[in-house]
């Protein structure tokens, strides 16, 4: 039974890990923005919706925002990293300051669409930089780390609420075809548990 046991739960890790979270090297994560995910938490009545996507391969981060409902006028927006645990607690920013170039400014609601070169200094702030041994490499491994384990997080600064209205944990985005493999893979989970019963019966 034991033996029986050990080999439903590999078949079962074996296609749950099938799916992956990425295709072509890149890596989508996403979060939802609210003041109640802020730290300390506020009543603010803003939300928002931001993709962050990794591309391993080019070295590049699209960043992808939109927002609405502020109290306030937007002063400052970026990605916070890394925390020292997942979902919880402040870090540094660790991308430009004060803003990502070109994000709208004063404003109560938008949208923003840029994409980063991760091997470019000026992605980053200065501090993070240096926090990672002054390597444009570390400091890129370092915010996808971040990114992937839950300790980055984006948010919204504004004229209301300075230290940060609306914010999210990134997390990674897992493709459909994860999703499929793994409803697949407890199906014959399934399967093969009632196999046994019958069997042992």
């Amino acid at each position: 039974m034991l033996k029986f046991c050990f080999r439903v739960t590999a078949f079962s890790l074996l296609v749950l890990s099938v799916g992956g979270v990425s295709s072509a090297g890149v890596i989508p994560t996403r979060a939802i923005l609210n003041g109640a995910s802020e730290s300390p938490a506020n009543a603010s009545p803003g939300t928002g919706i931001a993709d962050v996507d990794f591309d391993t391969t080019a070295h590049t981060m699209h960043v992808h925002v939109t927002f609405s409902g502020l109290l306030g006028g937007v002063t400052a927006a970026h990605i916070h990293a890394a925390t020292a645990s997942p979902f919880t607690g402040t870090a540094s920013v660790a991308t430009q300051t004060p803003s990502f170039v070109g994000f709208p400014s004063g404003v109560t609601s938008g949208s923003y669409d840029h994409t980063f070169d991760l091997t470019l200094a000026s992605t980053y702030r200065a501090g993070f930089i240096t926090a990672n041994g002054g390597s444009i490499a570390n400091s890129e491994a370092a915010l996808l780390s971040a990114a992937t384990h839950n300790t980055a997080y984006l948010n919204l600064h504004t004229n209301v609420v300075p230290s940060g209205e609306i914010r999210g944990f990134l997390t990674v985005v897992p493709e459909p075809s994860s999703f499929v493999l793994g409803g697949f893979g407890l199906v014959a989970v399934g399967f093969w548990t009632r196999r046994n019963r019958r069997k042992v019966a």
